[in-house]
């Protein structure tokens, strides 16, 4: 690529983005103009054809490794919990009930029993189930693609997709996503990708009964609702870990709870 142009790539890297920027794009820069662009073209596209016809492409963001409150309430469905102690933030009905049954199959599949960092010896601390998600599953590329367009993370700078089962009698006790900096498995889990930034986690069903989520420290509890994202900031702002988001998966008294999480990184995911 000509020299001139040497750091004036800026791609979108989702296809949701692109076709919203596109009409400006192709207007904007006359030597894409006759390229069939549609809502199919990725990031990819875009980068390619600026590698053969040697020129920039610039969008309006570029992609970052940090997601922040005015970004998330760029979105009208969100709406932030008013406390001081803790960025913490819902969206009714982000995924339609479709999407939640395809999610809610792919961890059926594939669960197994959850784990802990810095095992504390109590054997009932979390005891749903726990599966993985990797990319290349259309259920699961579409999730990805729209927590981007939503919180302006980077998709390289999260960890795989992670869900949760919990069945009747099953909870996660009170805890925090980040990893203690004082804790025993802390260089494991941080030596390559760093500390875990933001949480974003959606609810895939209603529940009969229980399986809550309460965060003590400011007195909130959400309910299970299909579709329902929480999200929130596991720093304060000098950028240290924020203890106030401390929070429990309270037991499910009746039917079964599915979840879903995407924790993201400080680093770019290496593992």
């Amino acid at each position: 690529m000509a020299a001139a142009h040497a750091g004036l790539i800026r791609t979108l890297a989702s296809p949701s983005r692109l076709a919203a920027a596109g009409a400006s794009l192709l207007h904007n820069i006359p030597v894409l103009g006759s390229e069939n662009f549609t809502q199919n073209a990725t990031a990819q596209d875009y980068f390619a054809l600026a590698e053969s016809r040697a020129v920039p492409i610039l969008c309006p963001m570029a992609l970052s490794s940090e997601s922040s409150a005015a970004h998330l309430l760029l979105n009208a469905n969100m709406q932030r919990v008013p406390s001081p102690r803790l960025e913490l933030f819902q969206h009714r009905h982000f995924l339609d009930a479709n999407h939640c049954r395809e999610l809610i199959a792919l961890i059926d599949a594939s669960r197994r029993p959850s784990t802990i960092a810095d095992d504390n010896g109590d054997q009932y601390f979390r005891t749903s189930e726990t599966c993985d998600l990797a990319a290349g599953i259309p259920a699961v590329d579409r999730l990805e693609s729209m927590l981007f367009d939503l919180s302006g993370i980077d998709p390289k700078f999260g960890e795989p997709l992670q869900g949760q089962r919990y069945a009747v009698g099953q909870e996660f006790k009170p805890h925090t996503d980040y990893f203690a900096p004082d804790g025993a498995d802390y260089k494991k889990f941080c030596s390559v990708a760093g500390q875990r930034s933001w949480t974003f986690m959606i609810y895939l069903n209603d529940v009969e009964a229980g399986g809550a989520t309460r965060f003590k420290v400011i007195g909130k509890t959400f309910q299970p609702e299909m579709g329902k994202l929480l999200c929130w900031n596991n720093r304060r702002p000098d950028g240290g870990v924020n203890p106030n988001t401390l929070h429990h998966g309270m037991k499910v008294r009746q039917g079964v709870k599915y979840v879903i999480t995407k924790w993201y990184r400080e680093k770019e995911w290496g593992w």
